[in-house]
């Protein structure tokens, strides 16, 4: 990163790239540098965050039931598949729009964009952690008298919480780019994304918008090296944990 930083650097020094169509590295830093402690922006900033942390809560709650259902129940897999299969590979950015015209509170647009797009990897991961329990171990409780239920809470939910975990960790960054890409496409007056949006009509425009980009960027490498760590201390057990 540095030696791209360099590179970019001496190509505008130099003049092999216009400075007016690629701000000089030194300066989008200064600006990114400046940004935080820009009221205003950590405004943004705080804005973002609430809607993201809001929506990655309303994710779980939602797609890791689901996961452990479909998982746990073959005959309600087979007949949502098809759903599922439809549903999963369609862009989130480009139902942005659609949103616009059905929610008319931002935050709710923003949260129900957040919950679409970061449901498919917990869902997913849920179901594929339930596939690798260990099949003597279910069979050994259920030896003893315990129900489907107490299994699925005693076996099948602990064996699962680590590829749960992981699907949390990829739908946190996924949350995170819906936020800022709903605030952006679809307007709004606070988020990161707004601020992007203000940014571009002001004298300073191309390199303000930059540096809010760098940020944006910086804050999602935080917020997946956090879940990273988190994952590590808590399912340090876990063969993939170290990964």
């Amino acid at each position: 990163m540095a030696g791209l930083l360099v590179i970019a650097e001496a190509a505008g020094r130099l003049g092999l790239v216009s400075t007016v169509q690629f701000p000089l590295a030194s300066t989008v830093l200064v600006t990114a540098a400046g940004l935080a402690a820009d009221p205003e922006f950590l405004l943004d900033v705080g804005a973002t965050f609430a809607a993201w942390a809001l929506g990655l809560t309303l994710t779980v709650a939602l797609a890791v039931p689901a996961g452990l259902l479909l998982g746990s129940v073959p005959a309600v897999e087979r007949a949502l598949r098809p759903v599922i299969e439809f549903l999963r590979p369609i862009p989130s950015v480009a139902l942005i729009p659609l949103a616009a015209f059905v929610f008319t509170e931002r935050l709710d647009m923003k949260l129900a964009m957040i919950v679409y797009a970061a449901t498919w990897p917990i869902l997913i991961n849920t179901m594929y952690g339930l596939r690798e329990v260990d099949p003597v171990a279910k069979e050994t409780l259920r030896s003893f008298g315990f129900g489907r239920l107490a299994v699925l809470l005693r076996v099948s939910l602990p064996s699962t919480a680590p590829f749960i975990a992981t699907g949390v960790r990829v739908a946190a960054t996924i949350a995170l780019i819906l936020a800022i890409s709903t605030e952006l496409l679809a307007g709004g007056s606070d988020g990161i994304g707004a601020f992007i949006n203000l940014a571009g009509s002001s004298p300073d425009g191309l390199t303000l918008t930059v540096a809010a980009t760098v940020w944006a960027g910086l804050l999602g490498v935080a917020t997946n090296g956090a879940f990273v760590l988190a994952e590590r201390r808590v399912f340090h057990w876990h063969p993939g944990a170290s990964a």
